[in-house]
């Protein structure tokens, strides 16, 4: 048998390390946060802990309240219970989570609810979350929960909203100390109609509820709590250029707030969070208002214009405003977009609402979207325990297409549904199963289930995207529950190529987010994931060692799971951005690499609402391939931009005049991968700023892309 290569050995010995280490045995702190009650935590702590009980692992409960309720009951039968310890207040006894009958007990994992529970007297710590960290450290598994209220940085803002104090506090700490902090969202929708089934509070109780923590207000400001949280603690560990974060360069002198707005519209368009740093000479009392209303962080003294180094800033955008520092940032290369701002520039648009929501009448269905991660996260389980929730309430439900995958608990939430057949197809000699529409639209229920809204139908069908069955079916009047994965949204393929390193083929548009009624997110753990993709419950046997490698390794899941959590809060906002500019131009040269600039650069004109054209301009000297313009032409016509073709020996200066034929353009370029020699005319982008350009997007080449190449143009 032939010996294989040492190089083989050493590349297997290292996976079944990180194997190892994956899978190793150390206590773990997961916690669950909820916008309110009746989130489904205790439900989710028991399903966690039959799930580790299967797996062999021992399981007890340290605290839990099942509210008299049979289905929480049952989910604990079995699992052992640690006994509570009984304190004597006045005349009454009150019971205690036992911290050293826990530790005594020492199973490999204890669930524990109410983290924000202040302890009664002659209890081993003051708090529940720091029995949390103190279990942990003796060798003990916890999973536990709390209602986002509670957190230090969201009490005050909870308080408002709910109109009486919060008291139990638990500190951020606690959560940057967890292995694993995990969001249960839920819709308003669903926890009014938990409330009003008696699932939350008394019966007699239910209407001033409603009036008051159960208000759509209150929900919506606690579900906006809870989503920042989760995003402030997502950071996935990929290098300095590719972290979802846009930072602003405030100069002295420089006008602060049009360059933070139209910073902030950049931003978004790159599905960026927006950082502001400014150097102590600059008031906060100017800074901060400002950032407040943008939704971003301000880092004072975080800047010195003189000294930073911009290679070190963890930023995939840096925005500075035009003048000195700009020019030179812009003469360097970066692995970075840079947004040079106009001074002066104070144009914002209006942008106007999406035409789909504008058109809607009484009759238009609702649409409510199931957003996760990526495969696996559990959106098609969500939607069918929604479904079952809504059939228990007499509404009509069936399902249009629901794909299982061949999991079995996915199959058996479809029982006790109406399903509706699917249409058969046959194309080029295949035989496809895809939605059939029509019959829906025939049967007319209230509310449809259709799973996986960015399919691609097959060839030849009434549609070409599942999205657009949907829109048909919306525009009958009937409600529509669907799934999807946050990176197959359009304008967000080149932040998933970015952080991920995939590029994703299969997409809609991210309007449809915009156009829903509720976006819930499913949010799980990236360890979790992967633990199901090795049980076989995402894919195949013989894609499961590649996928772990891959699209599935923890950094791309922390990505997706940062994505998604911005995505679930933007769609929440139902407000678009004012974008800085009436038209993007995107200058490029006569070859072929240059065609990835003109995608990315119409992704962005196209999130803003804003119109975007390409500009080629030859040198009569140089030898064109027109095939190659032909080519980008066709390009830019296929993302619907205005293609313009000039000739001149100065192109910069040739690039500006076509740019100010038209007022509030901004002009975008790609940038070099290498910093310019000796008596080189330096990369384009300066050589557009010394030409006049007022304000430019340089934007950073893919490692794929092939470098400016500096000449005589």
């Amino acid at each position: 048998m032939a010996r294989e290569s040492p190089d083989l050995d050493e590349a297997r010995r290292r996976k079944a390390q990180a194997f190892l280490v994956e899978l190793s045995t150390r206590a773990r702190l997961l916690v669950y946060i909820a916008s309110a009650a009746g989130a489904g935590k205790t439900r989710r702590l028991l399903e966690d802990g039959r799930r580790l009980r299967a797996a062999g692992k021992n399981v007890a409960l340290g605290w839990i309240d099942a509210k008299g309720r049979p289905e929480l009951d049952h989910l604990a039968e079995g699992l052992p219970r640690v006994p509570p310890r009984m304190v004597k207040i006045e005349n009454e006894s009150f019971p205690e989570f036992d911290f050293e009958a826990a530790v005594a007990l020492h199973p490999d994992a204890i669930i524990l609810d109410e983290l924000a529970h202040d302890n009664l007297p002659g209890s081993v710590n003051a708090k529940r979350w720091q029995d949390a960290l103190a279990l942990r450290d003796r060798g003990i598994s916890v999973l536990g929960a709390f209602n986002i209220a509670h957190l230090e940085t969201a009490a005050p803002v909870a308080q408002a909203a709910l109109g009486y104090p919060v008291r139990e506090i638990i500190p951020v700490s606690f959560l940057r100390a967890a292995d694993e902090v995990i969001a249960l969202d839920v819709s308003p929708a669903l926890l009014k109609s938990r409330l009003r089934s008696g699932k939350v509070v008394r019966p007699q109780d239910v209407e001033r509820a409603l009036g008051g923590p159960f208000s759509d207000r209150t929900l919506y400001v606690l579900r906006e709590l809870l989503l920042r949280t989760i995003d402030d603690l997502t950071i996935p560990a990929v290098s300095a250029g590719s972290v979802s974060t846009a930072a602003a360069l405030v100069l002295p002198g420089a006008p602060v707030e049009p360059f933070l707005r139209r910073t902030a519209a950049i931003a978004y368009a790159l599905d960026l969070a927006l950082e502001v740093y400014y150097p102590l000479s600059i008031s906060p009392d100017e800074i901060e208002p400002i950032a407040r209303d943008l939704d971003a962080e301000a880092l004072a003294g975080g800047f010195d214009q003189e000294r930073v180094d911009i290679e070190q800033l963890r930023a995939s955008l840096i925005a500075v405003p035009l003048g000195k520092f700009a020019t030179s940032i812009a003469n360097r290369r970066l692995d970075r977009d840079i947004f040079i701002a106009g001074i002066g520039q104070t144009f914002l648009t209006s942008v106007p609402e999406n035409e789909e929501r504008t058109e809607r009448g009484v009759g238009y269905g609702e649409l409510a979207v199931f957003l996760g991660p990526a495969a696996g996260s559990g959106k098609t389980m969500a939607m069918l325990d929604r479904a079952h929730q809504l059939l228990g309430e007499g509404v009509d439900v069936v399902a249009g297409f629901i794909e299982t995958h061949g999991r079995k608990e996915t199959a058996a939430l479809v029982e006790g549904l109406e399903v509706l057949p699917r249409k058969k197809v046959v194309a080029g000699g295949v035989a496809y199963e895809e939605l059939d529409r029509d019959a829906v639209i025939s049967r007319k229920p209230k509310v449809v289930l259709i799973d996986e809204l960015a399919h691609t139908n097959a060839p030849g069908f009434q549609a070409h995207k599942r999205y657009e069955d949907v829109l048909a079916i919306l525009r009958t009047g009937i409600d529509v529950i669907t799934t999807l994965n946050i990176q197959h949204l359009e304008a967000l393929t080149d932040a998933v190529l970015r952080l991920t390193g995939t590029d994703v083929r299969e997409t809609l548009p991210d309007e449809i987010l915009t156009l829903a009624d509720e976006v819930v997110l499913i949010d799980v753990a990236p360890e979790t994931l992967r633990e199901r993709l090795r049980q076989g419950k995402i894919y195949p046997p013989e894609r499961i060692d590649t996928a772990l490698s891959n699209f599935f390794s923890v950094n791309n899941l922390r990505a997706l799971r940062e994505l998604a959590v911005r995505e679930a809060i933007a769609a929440r906002k139902r407000s678009h951005i004012r974008a800085p500019f009436e038209r993007l131009l995107l200058t490029v040269a006569p070859r072929a690499d240059d065609a990835a600039f003109i995608e990315r650069c119409a992704k962005i004109a196209h999130r803003l609402a804003t119109d975007f054209a390409v500009v080629c301009v030859t040198d009569p000297r140089e030898r064109v391939d027109e095939t190659v313009l032909q080519d980008l032409r066709n390009e830019t016509e296929r993302y619907g931009g205005s293609w313009i073709r000039e000739i001149g020996t100065n192109k910069p200066l040739k690039v500006i005049e076509v740019a100010r034929t038209r007022p509030e353009t901004t002009v975008v370029v790609g940038g070099a991968l290498r910093n310019p020699r000796w008596l080189e005319k330096g990369p384009f982008a300066r050589r557009l700023i010394a030409a006049g350009a007022r304000e430019l997007l340089i934007l950073a080449r893919r490692r794929d892309e092939p470098a400016e190449r500096p000449g005589p143009g």
